[in-house]
């Protein structure tokens, strides 16, 4: 038995979904909008973090999508709120639901661990049909702070009551990977995009392109 716990945004769930969504509506710019908005709202909760300001994650998601809809000119009027709403029900990636019924019938135990608020992760898996995967949904909200704080990544041990090195995290942000390595977890790198490594000196146990590579772990 292993006890995987998966960030949920980028890991999880497309957190570009929401954009593409209404990409027709947005116009040529939705793609570069959508990667702004991503951006930002990563940078938003590292300075709240670090300067002791926590606030919700929906919150910085707002700002977030203002600073990059400001950022590529505007979007038509209307879109945003239908944008927010559309956060709240991102598409899980394709292997997504096979990988996590596999891991469970095999006795496997699975928790998410994320920065996002309880409501709207409890609303991204219910909206992706995962309702009742998880031995465990954990919130940076318990803490007062967000990722890559180790109170986040204690969460998990608390939970399961053990040591860090038995829990395998998973995660598609590298900077996560990188939190979740000095906390001594086992960590892989989903790399979804073949993206460089940024991080040599807190590296990942191991790197793959998406959560297929857990059925033959």
């Amino acid at each position: 038995m292993t006890i995987y716990v998966f960030d949920a945004y980028g890991t999880l769930f497309d957190v570009h979904s929401a954009a593409a969504k209404f990409a027709s509506e947005i116009g040529p710019q939705w793609e570069r909008m959508s990667q702004i908005w991503r951006t930002k709202h990563l940078e938003y909760t590292w300075i709240h973090a670090a300067t002791g300001r926590h606030t919700a994650f929906r919150l910085l998601a707002e700002r977030s999508l203002d600073t990059a809809a400001a950022m590529v000119g505007g979007v038509p009027d209307g879109i945003k709120p239908k944008l927010m709403d559309a956060y709240l029900t991102l598409s899980a990636y394709s292997e997504v639901p096979e990988v996590l019924a596999a891991l469970k019938a095999r006795g496997d135990q699975l928790a998410i661990l994320t920065n996002g608020d309880t409501d709207m992760i409890d609303a991204a898996v219910k909206s992706a049909g995962l309702s009742g995967v998880f031995d465990a949904v954990l919130t940076a909200s318990a803490v007062g702070v967000f990722k890559p704080a180790a109170k986040v990544y204690q969460l998990a041990t608390d939970r399961f009551g053990c040591a860090p090195g038995d829990i395998t995290f998973l995660s598609s942000n590298r900077w996560d990977v990188a939190g979740g390595h000095v906390f001594g977890f086992k960590t892989m790198w989903v790399n979804r995009v073949g993206a460089p490594d940024e991080y040599p000196d807190m590296p990942a146990d191991r790197v793959v392109s998406d959560l297929r590579a857990l059925l033959t772990a």
